[in-house]
């Protein structure tokens, strides 16, 4: 059996491997724009990697298979079917839990849909792998922007505040906030043993509101009292 360094259908296989590039390279491209952990390489790299994964499962075991007598079943949804289970612990990365909120589920799921765009480029589908990128890409960019806008300001933000441990420092902050019609829900006051060799504590409030309409400017002001070493929204 010759050896062909060069596949008869090349060209195919080049253009679904260019094609699956460029779609989930379109995806990763928002996700940079937000500064999301996964951006433009990993989803560029899922997709392209789904997408040879499906090619090999399609049309890589075609010899082996014509040079039997027809005793081999072959199953081409088996490779893919691994894909799609394996991605799950790569777009797990990306989810970051930290004081009860859970970030980095979107990335996921985009991780996730750039390895099925991946599968159906590879599998010959670009009409669907076309129309699900336009769909994924509207929904990250024109959904994420509306949900900021009108579904933030229903969800709690927290606000830590790094400053002298004392119960003066505490009312001062409080009263910051409250000036600039911030609702406090919760608060919680954690101990830090040294902070630039000076004891302090770390003020953590989580307030109602969802969107605050002027940061720099609160935080100037948390920032104006001599007390406050450090401030993080």
């Amino acid at each position: 059996m010759a050896f062909d360094f060069i596949p008869p259908d090349y060209l195919s296989i080049t253009v679904r491997l260019l094609v699956a590039a460029l779609l989930s390279g379109a995806i990763g491209i928002e996700r940079e724009t937000r500064h999301q952990p996964a951006g433009l390489r990993t989803h560029l790299l899922v997709g392209t990697g789904a997408c040879l994964m499906m090619i090999l499962s399609v049309t890589g075991f075609d010899t082996f298979i014509q040079s039997d007598k027809g005793t081999i079943r072959f199953d081409p949804s088996r490779i893919p079917s691994y894909v799609i289970s394996g991605i799950g612990f790569l777009g797990a990365g990306t989810i970051i839990v930290h004081r009860g909120t859970v970030k980095g589920l979107t990335t996921a799921a985009s991780i996730w849909v750039a390895a099925g765009l991946g599968l159906v480029v590879g599998a010959g589908m670009y009409f669907v792998a076309v129309l699900t990128t336009v769909i994924v890409i509207s929904t990250l960019y024109v959904l994420g922007k509306l949900e900021s806008q009108f579904f933030d300001r229903r969800k709690n933000r927290r606000i830590s505040v790094i400053a002298d441990s004392d119960e003066q420092t505490f009312t001062t902050i409080s009263g910051i906030l409250e000036e600039n019609h911030i609702a406090i829900v919760d608060f919680q006051i954690e101990d830090i043993d040294s902070y630039n060799d000076q004891k302090v504590s770390n003020y953590i409030f989580t307030i109602q509101e969802g969107k605050i309409e002027n940061k720099m400017e609160l935080v100037k002001k948390l920032e104006q009292f001599e007390a406050v070493r450090k401030v993080n929204i």
